[in-house]
């Protein structure tokens, strides 16, 4: 029975990942589930070592890099993230694959099937009995993965009793409220997606849409007025009107200011 930890912070991916793991049809028991640095680490220090750690690298009170600096970790970690930047950082933590947001199902499997040969084939291992990894090659595979991205042109959405399709240049905005993914059209129209903030990251073009913080992503004609906010960030208002004040987050300004003068 392999043993295996999540740390996600969003509930819409850790569902997807349960049912990704349930169906891949061999005997996993999922152990646990983590949103933070904190969290896990104290689970880590008072549950034993799960055979493989699913590590999301972006958790809401920081990377998932400094559980590693807390505790030793002697578990396999597969990370699943939206950025290929950290691919070789990754590497250099027990990690025996990397997988890009959205996380299909096939490539789960693949990994999973990865983690299992290098256990029962040591003579694959180094010298510490970690596998043999070629860092710079996986992560030039990463970046050509990221170059060729098809990205997003419409999302399918239900309205009412049907479903409707809508073109990603009608979408306003992004964001997450509740548990929940919502986009407004400039028509003022309001839709529930399937996908998380992150699986979206990958999903839309970054001429077109910015993220401005973890629960938001914001396209340039729908920003009305730029205005400063306390705390060094950026108050905006939007075109449909949001409900709630919408917030550039401080470390996310200057490059937000770049991003709309390109």
């Amino acid at each position: 029975m392999m043993k295996v930890l999540i740390i996600e912070d969003e509930d819409l991916a850790v569902a997807k990942l349960k049912r990704s793991l349930q169906s891949i049809g061999r005997d996993i028991e999922i152990v646990g589930t983590t949103d933070s640095v904190e969290g896990t680490v104290e689970w880590l220090n008072k549950n034993p070592a799960p055979d493989l750690i699913l590590a999301d690298i972006e958790l809401v009170d920081g990377q998932s890099f400094e559980i590693f600096n807390r505790v030793e970790v002697s578990s396999t970690v597969i990370f699943t993230t939206s950025y290929d930047e950290y691919a070789l950082k990754a590497f250099k933590v027990n990690s025996v694959d990397y997988l890009l947001k959205p996380v299909q199902k096939e490539e789960l499997e693949a990994a999973l099937n990865k983690f299992t040969n290098w256990i029962e084939k040591p003579k694959q291992a180094g010298a510490q009995g970690q596998p043999v990894v070629n860092i710079e090659n996986l992560a030039a595979q990463l970046h050509q993965h990221m170059n060729t991205r098809q990205y997003r042109r419409r999302f399918l959405v239900k309205s009412v009793q049907k479903l409707v399709s809508i073109n990603v240049e009608d979408i306003a905005y992004f964001y997450s409220e509740e548990k929940l993914v919502f986009f407004k059209t400039y028509n003022n129209k309001r839709f529930v997606v399937d996908y998380t903030m992150d699986e979206l990251e990958n999903m839309l073009q970054p001429e077109n849409f910015y993220r401005i913080s973890r629960s938001f992503f914001v396209s340039p004609a729908a920003l009305d007025q730029i205005n400063d906010y306390f705390g060094h960030r950026l108050a905006l208002k939007l075109r449909p009107d949001h409900e709630k004040e919408v917030i550039v987050s401080r470390e996310k300004v200057t490059d937000f200011k770049h991003w709309l003068g390109k």
